[in-house]
């Protein structure tokens, strides 16, 4: 595990994977609640593109994982989870990468594909219509009241909102720094990202049972260069499906 300190003052852990290959090497960047090491090393991905002879980049997104977790929400919100990742990528030194997102990590690298030329290609999954409609993760499935409340409860017995309780069940499995995930819930990025400006070819992959990525196909319409891949599955389940693997390493090779 590596560190460098963000432009904020942040230590922010990341880690590689294999030598640097004939192709650029490709970052990852996790969901909500989640970390490398769950998003990505334990279901098989890294293991994946590896095998594919592919450097791999992660990092553990402030307030997740083995990065800093301040409870201040001015710390948080994808524009900051996107300065950190550029910041890896000009420390990586690579001219071009491979770009791939879930979820919230989805977001911060449709931001940054709509900011900087070196993205090759980019995947993203875990988002749908959500984007257009409201900047940012889909909060018309749930909302950031309700993941907040979630949070911040007590007893987790008392959360009532379905989705929530399933976001807060996870945070409790992983021990995340729930205030810290309050934080980011409050500073989530809420405003129109200029996809038009993404010149990477895109592949959007979401689970036909996740709320929070209904209507991918509006998403890739404003893409200039995107495609789908519905995979059967929820939200949480899609990133250990054989095929999200496969399906990344095969848009990749291109």
């Amino acid at each position: 595990m590596e560190r460098f300190t963000s432009f904020d003052g942040l230590q922010i852990a990341y880690q590689i994977w294999g030598p640097v290959g004939t192709l650029p090497p490709v970052f990852l960047h996790h969901g909500f609640i989640a970390n490398a090491n769950l998003n990505w090393v334990q279901p098989g991905i890294v293991a994946a593109l590896t095998h594919a002879g592919r450097q791999v980049v992660a990092l553990d997104a402030r307030g997740h994982g083995a990065s800093d977790k301040p409870h201040d929400p001015g710390y948080y919100g994808e524009e900051k989870m996107a300065r950190d990742l550029r910041q890896l990528f000009d420390i990586i030194g690579a001219a071009q990468v491979d770009l791939v997102g879930y979820s919230m990590g989805a977001i911060v690298s449709l931001i940054v594909a709509s900011q900087d030329k070196r993205i090759r290609r980019l995947v993203v999954g875990g988002v749908g219509s959500g984007v257009i409609h409201r900047g940012g993760v889909d909060t018309r499935a749930i909302s950031g009241a309700a993941l907040v409340n979630a949070m911040r409860a007590q007893d987790p017995n008392t959360v009532t909102d379905s989705g929530a309780r399933a976001f807060r069940a996870f945070a409790d499995l992983v021990g995340g720094d729930r205030e810290a995930l309050a934080a980011q819930v409050l500073s989530r990025h809420a405003s129109q990202i200029p996809l038009e400006q993404i010149k990477a070819p895109t592949l959007l992959i979401a689970g036909d049972q996740d709320p929070l990525a209904t209507q991918p196909e509006i998403l890739a319409a404003s893409i200039p260069d995107a495609q789908t891949l519905l995979l059967p599955g929820d939200h949480l389940g899609i990133v250990r499906a054989a095929r999200f693997a496969s399906a990344i390493v095969e848009f990749l090779a291109l």
